[in-house]
């Protein structure tokens, strides 16, 4: 059904208000029952890709490789001469495996898909008359979007109010430079888009300011939308695991058709029937060539990745996996990712003494206390001044749900409403009284923020709140004691050492100034305020210490780090201080040297050759994106594969220029979250370390697979082909080739893919870029295996065959190499001693194998069934001597692992 297209045209040239009536909204937003019910009249938020495939399209693309088709082809020419009952067999084992592969490519689509919808963009909108956080694609016309610095635009929409708001619009436009916005009327029905200064559209990004626009286009309606219509989607890029393997793949398969066109071209000179032969060998081809190789490794990776994704590590592209495995330096936030993001004030500093602050978290509850008694905080005008700035200059809110009190916006912020609440002020009616009339925001340059509120007709009050050395720097008075002093040299370094004696304690410092001005002495046009001029002689009030506990799990982490061979760095703009007690704190800091922490000045008065040298050894605080990005950029110098965390918009540099970039989910910007190779849905450091425990989990897994196949590969070529060269006859029929390639290839090889980890997997070094999927290890003991089943097998066959016939030669080989297989498998799960591990830990495992052996028993000793595959039955001691031969396996497996772990190969 054709959704309906929102009619407000051309909104630029209305007035807001007009608009708001048109869509029959208001400034408060729309209810969530309005909301539902425009969903089913416009449609959902996103933009329309090509239709995906279709689940019967997914199983007939089975049957579309090159060697498939002709075995179809030959299996016609079976049913066209007589061979029908043939026919029927080789058919109905080839439409097994085209099922097993659908089911595999079906299951990995849709944890694609799963994935899709866990990083799905969300925005913040107003809905039932409050701030909420919802997916995107949920937007309908006439909601209210909230826009915050870093947030992607979610759909095209009229400013309606707006403060310093500006967006970077070059998706659209072209144009790199940000663009002012304004919530004026634009006359005139043509006006190009960049030059529509009163609307936002999708898929920009705001960059300054912050403000509120009313949604006009969702969706295909968008003009990201119309352009997306223009363009055709772009193919996925296979990852690089995936080219990897896709290079062996074809090596190993060109030798495979080679000596498969060889035996069969033998086999027609010796005598036998050319189809059989034509029929033997496209089957032989089927089973060595592992056509499906990247398909698979997809499906693992994906599956994987919505492993993650349920433990809260949303991974935004499958190649990240690879590389997670490798990481082997983390360059961590502090705040929300080591601590827990909960602020609260504990210590206000005012008239050169401590107030001590009671409660946790985010009730508002608690009183104040001096260290010999109570504090009666209305009798103190610094404490009531440092309280009131605290509440203007902020754009968090308090909100209580149920029992539990929450906080909308920045946590620290946060922090300032509860104090605030604790000394009795209500935040909205407060803030009605001293409305906000401009701002400058807080960058990291600056370390500051800056809001303005008319205190009369004729004054402006301008309230300032940021880091203690950037405030310091711009005041030249402080209030004490209800008096206005001059702020000398000598009082500023008291000040700084109250701070650094707050941060001592991992305590969170924050410092407040105000200014007083005419309003005749600001221009009109507050954003054309100069921050330098403006934030100067400004009178500095105090002080305010916040705590944000370390995480609980946050120690265990980075113990797991350390033996993982993984460096923890401390990247924070935080206090040195408060880095250095949280850092005690988690276990990664021995010891209170100060020296394990750079600073901004440090920092600076090395060289990069300098630097580079002892990168890794420090921490890092104070800094600025352009600090963090020095740091990443030497540590990839050196070699490092480097995790870096963000969170805000002047983090996505770093975040980009690492190997892994890691966004955070909660605080993160809608920036950051697009740039980063991972997001954490809890924000939380450990999630990290578990992110890259999974990473190493899906490549081991993914190696082991590989290993299986390619050894059962390698192992059926040089039997069956062996056995030509040697002057026997075909070892196995065209059937039995197709089953036992479905039987290894199929469930016990996918239950590899879902191996248990080793308890070593976050005790080993991290996985070198450069290191083949096949350590040399590995491929000598692959090779090792599969020439044990060709002395094996042979020997095994032309025994029988002199002895009993070709049809019982054929039976034992058949059930022995099946069973060897199966016990390879086994092997597979570890480069060491199958009895240093559980050998029967996987139960997905036992399961696959137990399913495979039962139904080749039945093959063999069900009178039917073994006429199908021209088997016979066996008798006690066939068995016996079947199972013995197969368990050399097993036996030479563990000899060359004990050999080859004694020389260190």
């Amino acid at each position: 059904m054709k959704k309906e297209k929102a009619k407000v045209f051309p909104p630029h040239a209305l007035k807001a208000e007009k608009i708001l009536k048109a869509l029959q909204s208001k400034n408060t937003g729309l209810t969530t029952q309005e909301a539902e019910k425009r969903l089913g009249i416009y449609g959902a938020n996103k933009i329309e890709k090509e239709k995906k495939e279709s689940p019967l399209k997914v199983f007939l693309s089975q049957f579309q490789d090159f060697l498939i088709v002709i075995l179809l082809i030959a299996t016609g020419i079976s049913f066209a001469l007589g061979e029908v009952f043939d026919g029927i067999i080789i058919f109905s084992i080839v439409f097994l495996s085209a099922v097993l592969g659908f089911i595999q490519e079906y299951r990995s689509q849709k944890a694609i898909e799963a994935l899709k919808k866990l990083a799905a963009p969300q925005a913040n909108v107003l809905r039932d008359n409050r701030p909420q956080k919802i997916l995107a694609e949920k937007i309908v016309p006439g909601d209210i979007l909230i826009l915050n610095v870093g947030d992607k635009v979610a759909a095209d929409a009229r400013i309606v109010e707006e403060i310093g708001l500006e967006t970077n619009e070059s998706i659209l436009t072209g144009e790199s430079s940000p663009v002012k916005k304004q919530n004026i009327i634009l006359e005139g029905k043509e006006i190009p888009l960049a030059d529509r200064i009163n609307m936002v559209y999708s898929g920009t990004i705001i960059t300054r300011g912050h403000g509120k626009a009313v949604v006009t286009a969702t969706g295909m309606n968008t003009e990201f939308g119309k352009i997306a219509k223009m363009i055709s989607e772009v193919e996925p890029e296979k990852t690089p695991l995936e080219k990897k393997i896709e290079k062996v793949g074809k090596a190993l398969g060109i030798g495979a058709l080679t000596i498969c066109a060889f035996a069969s071209l033998l086999g027609v000179l010796r005598g036998y029937p050319i189809l059989e032969m034509f029929l033997w060998g496209v089957s032989l081809a089927v089973a060595a060539v592992p056509e499906a190789l990247p398909a698979v490794v997809t499906s693992s990776l994906s599956l994987g990745v919505w492993e993650m994704a349920k433990r809260k590590a949303i991974v935004r592209r499958l190649p990240a996996v690879e590389t997670l495995g490798s990481v082997s330096v983390i360059c961590t936030d502090k705040t929300g990712t080591l601590t827990k993001n909960e602020m609260t004030v504990k210590e206000v500093f005012v008239n050169n003494q401590t107030i001590f602050v009671e409660g946790s978290g985010y009730t508002p509850k608690g009183g104040f206390l001096l260290k010999n008694g109570d504090f009666d905080f209305r009798k103190d005008k610094e404490f009531l001044k440092l309280a009131q700035l605290g509440l203007l200059c902020n754009d968090a809110t308090l909100e209580q749900k149920g029992k539990d009190w929450i906080i909308n916006g920045d946590p620290t912020e946060g922090a300032l409403v509860v104090l605030a609440a604790k000394a009795n002020f209500d935040q909205e009616k407060f803030q009605k009284e001293f409305p906000r009339i401009g701002e400058i925001a807080f960058d990291m340059s600056r370390k500051r923020m800056s809001t303005f509120h008319p205190e009369g007709k004729e004054k402006v009050l301008i309230a300032v709140k940021g880091a203690p050395e950037s405030i310091l720097q711009r005041c030249s008075f402080f209030q004490t004691k209800g008096e206005i002093r001059e702020l000398t040299s000598k009082t500023k370094n008291k000040l700084l050492e109250q701070t650094e004696a707050m941060a001592s304690r991992a305590l969170r410092v924050l410092a407040f100034a105000y200014k007083e001005t005419e309003k005749s002495k600001l221009p009109k046009n507050l954003e054309e305020l100069s921050p330098e001029g403006i934030e100067s002689d400004l009178i500095f009030v105090g002080l305010a210490g916040m705590i944000d506990p370390p995480r609980e799990e946050a120690a265990e982490a980075i113990k797991s780090c350390l033996s993982a061979g993984i460096k923890p760095i401390i990247v924070t703009g935080d206090h040195a201080l408060t880095t250095l007690s949280i850092g005690q704190k988690i276990g990664l800091f021995k010891s209170s040297d100060h020296q394990q922490i750079l600073t901004p000045k440090e920092l600076d008065s090395f060289s990069d050759d300098q630097l580079i040298k002892i990168i890794e050894k420090k921490s890092y605080a104070r800094v600025s994106p352009t600090h963090k990005l020095r740091i990443v950029n030497l540590l990839k110098q050196k070699g490092y594969i480097v995790a870096m965390t963000g969170d805000g918009i002047n983090d996505a540099p770093a975040i980009k220029k690492a190997d892994i970039g890691v966004a955070m989910g909660i605080s993160g910007t809608d920036v950051t979250r697009e740039t980063a190779d991972m997001i954490l849905a809890d924000d939380n450091f450990a999630t990290i370390v578990a992110a890259i425990k999974k990473g190493r989990e899906i490549f081991d897994n993914i190696k082991k697979y590989l290993f299986y196949l390619f050894r059962c590969n390698i192992g059926e070529i040089l039997v069956l082909g062996g056995g030509f060269l040697f002057g026997l006859p075909p070892v196995l029929s065209t059937i039995q080739i197709l089953w036992i390639n479905l039987a290894t290839d199929g469930l016990p090889a996918i239950a590899l893919g879902v191996d248990p980890p080793t308890e070593d997997v976050l005790k080993r070094k991290p996985i070198s870029p450069s290191e083949s999927i096949f350590s040399k290890k590995s491929i000598i003991l692959m090779f090792i295996l599969a020439f044990n089943m060709l002395l094996v097998l042979i020997p095994q066959f032309g025994y029988v065959l002199s002895k009993a016939g070709l049809i019982k030669a054929q039976t034992i080989v058949f059930v022995t190499m099946v069973l060897m297989e199966m016990v390879n498998s086994y092997n597979s799960r570890s480069d060491n001693s199958l009895f240093k591990i559980n050998p029967f830990a996987n139960s997905k495992l036992n399961l696959a194998v137990a399913f495979s052996v039962l139904l080749t028993i039945m093959i063999v000793q069900v009178p039917y069934l073994s006429s199908i595959f021209g088997t016979t039955p066996l008798v006690v001691k066939e068995w016996l001597m079947v199972v013995t031969l197969s368990l050399s396996a097993l036996v030479m497996a563990e000899i060359a692992k004990l050999v080859l772990n004694k020389i260190k190969v």
